[in-house]
């Protein structure tokens, strides 16, 4: 791809620098947040950004884990890259953990990173850090700059590569003398050429045909929709390709919302903690449609038992994901968007499946989701459903990692996309609460809901001082149960009950927490209470904090065991 790039740059009589090409650069890709920590190495970007205040706004996180979170969910909800600074060593090595999130996930970031000064380099100079060897197995791809004359060349590809195919996080790694050193050169048009990099976004032909004889054939035919539909924003597509040809659809946890869940051909959320109706229909189908998930173990269970008697058929930008991990019989690699549009206008005779979905049909009223209602506390599915009731089901909502991430998956239901942030690849603790603040800088006049629990909100409670700051209007719902609750889980279930711990016996007074950094402070310890509650907080347009003590000893239902298959589940309804 050749593409030609022309840098204008802002007025000054002072010398320009490294780091004034750099924001020239970025302002020139569209970039107006950066999300960010300052630190010795990268003192020159700062100045720079300084002098670009009115182009750029940066937010000031408090540790560099919640600002790569943060961008995360900013890129989430937008589709175009979080950008990402942080000084050299420590600053670099905080973001180890994002960066290897966002890989998993497919998120688009790039990230620029301050390296010690090139004369330096290698020589254990204070705060050096290989980030490049670091990052090199958890990024789409890393840069070091060793000219300034290359940084037009390196920034335009870091945002083609980290945006386009399969997304992902890219590191450009910056010395201090490059961003400190001045331009003694007029930057011009540089002509970019990337032959070993083409994603392959248009589907064969015939490939496509045969899934379409495929689907004309079927008799059991279920749709599996991933993340990859969202990347490409073709849940609209997907609906009306499903609607057509009257597919029963399930949905990864990264999937939820590219299929309404309120659609009578919705089957739910698959996988460890599904529902009955979509695990025993991934397990029973005879034609699996795959678009856009990469079959991780948490989704398939044992690999033996997953749909075991089905031809499979993969639409996948990213051709390392098909058949990796389950035999392919129809591999297509393609955007989801572009392989739909050639699938709706296949010439297509369906047989009759009225049997296939009165089956799904009878497993989803016979087998729902469930919980008891406890006249002792607050259930956290209840809990779930009531801020769904209040918001509306239209909130935005950002999930740490555990038991509340899952059942928020399962009941606060999405009839519409890019509504759910959530760390799914890597399963990170401490990342719903940033998320949600990256969510809220990506779209101010949509209600932000961070739904999290006790243990992973103390990982990164410090960046109530940017919802403070920037007067954010996220809300947050603490799922507190005293406990990191799925570890006690699977002590409970699978380790003879041996809670080894998982128990958080002391926790900080979270509403008064909250007022110190001048925020709204809830505590609710009965249903009774929750939805006049519910309803002040998202009235009221300004940051909240509600603290939820539900029951503790409270387990996500259904549940898949290590080493079962997809449809040995166990806590189904009784």
């Amino acid at each position: 791809m050749n593409v030609k790039v022309k840098l204008e740059f802002q007025t000054s009589n002072a010398p320009k620098t490294g780091a004034d090409l750099l924001i020239d650069l970025l302002i020139k890709e569209g970039v107006d947040t950066i999300f960010g920590y300052p630190g010795g190495a990268v003192l020159p970007i700062y100045d720079a950004i300084y002098r670009a205040q009115n182009s750029v706004q940066h937010l000031l996180f408090r540790h560099e884990q919640g600002m790569i979170h943060a961008a995360e969910g900013f890129a989430r909800i937008t589709g175009k890259p979080g950008v990402v600074i942080a000084t050299s060593g420590p600053g670099a090595t905080n973001l180890v953990t994002g960066i290897t999130d966002a890989m998993m996930d497919s998120l688009p970031l790039v990230i620029f990173t301050g390296q010690v000064a090139r004369s330096v380099i290698g020589t254990d100079a204070f705060q050096e850090a290989d980030i490049m060897a670091i990052t090199s197995p958890i990024t789409k791809h890393n840069y070091q700059v060793q000219s300034i004359s290359d940084l037009p060349r390196i920034v335009k590809e870091a945002f083609h590569i980290a945006s386009t195919g399969r997304p992902g996080p890219v590191v450009v790694d910056i010395p201090k003398d490059i961003s400190a050193g001045e331009l003694y050169f007029e930057p011009k048009e540089v002509n970019i050429h990337l032959p070993g990099y083409q994603p392959t976004t248009k589907p064969n032909p015939l490939q496509i045909k045969k899934l379409a004889e495929s689907i004309g054939k079927a008799k059991k035919p279920v749709v599996l929709g991933g993340a990859g539909v969202l990347h490409a924003k073709a849940a609209s597509e997907l609906t009306a390709f499903a609607e057509k040809h009257k597919l029963p659809v399930v949905t990864t946890l990264l999937g939820l919302g590219t299929f309404p869940a309120d659609n009578p051909l919705s089957l739910g959320m698959g996988g460890m903690h599904g529902t009955y109706a979509a695990n025993m229909a991934l397990y029973e189908c005879d034609l699996l449609i795959n678009f856009g998930a990469r079959f991780d173990d948490r989704l398939t269970g044992n690999l033996i038992h997953f749909a075991p008697q089905a031809k499979v058929a993969h639409i996948d930008i990213d051709p390392a994901e098909i058949g990796k991990n389950v035999p392919t019989q129809i591999p297509i690699v393609s955007d989801a968007k572009e392989a739909l549009i050639e699938l709706y206008n296949q010439p297509i005779d369906s047989p009759e499946r009225e049997e296939w979905l009165e089956t799904l049909k009878r497993y989803k009223e016979d087998y729902p989701l469930w919980y008891e209602h406890s006249q002792n506390g607050m259930s956290p599915q209840w809990l779930i459903e009531a801020v769904h009731k209040v918001t509306n089901g239209e909130a935005i909502v950002a999930t740490d990692v555990g038991q509340h991430q899952m059942w928020a998956a399962q009941y606060y239901t999405f009839n519409e996309p890019h509504r759910w942030i959530t760390s799914g690849g890597l399963g990170t603790m401490g990342f719903g609460f940033p998320a949600a603040i990256g969510a809220q800088i990506a779209s101010p006049d949509r209600t932000v809901v961070a739904i999290v629990g006790d243990g992973g909100f103390q990982m990164t409670l410090q960046e109530l001082s940017v919802v403070y700051e920037r007067k954010l209007p996220v809300k947050i719902i603490i799922v507190n149960n005293g406990a990191l609750g799925m570890v006690r889980q699977w002590q409970e279930l699978l380790h003879g009950n041996r809670i080894s711990e998982s128990i958080l016996h002391t926790q900080p007074d979270f509403v008064k927490l909250a007022e110190s950094y001048s925020i709204r402070g809830y505590k609710v310890d009965n249903q009774e209470e929750l939805i006049p509650i519910l309803s002040e907080v998202f009235a009221y347009d300004g940051p909240v904090l509600v603290d939820c003590r539900v029951l503790q000893q409270e387990k996500v239902f259904p549940m898949i065991a290590p080493g079962k298959g997809i449809h040995e589940m166990i806590g189904v309804k009784p």
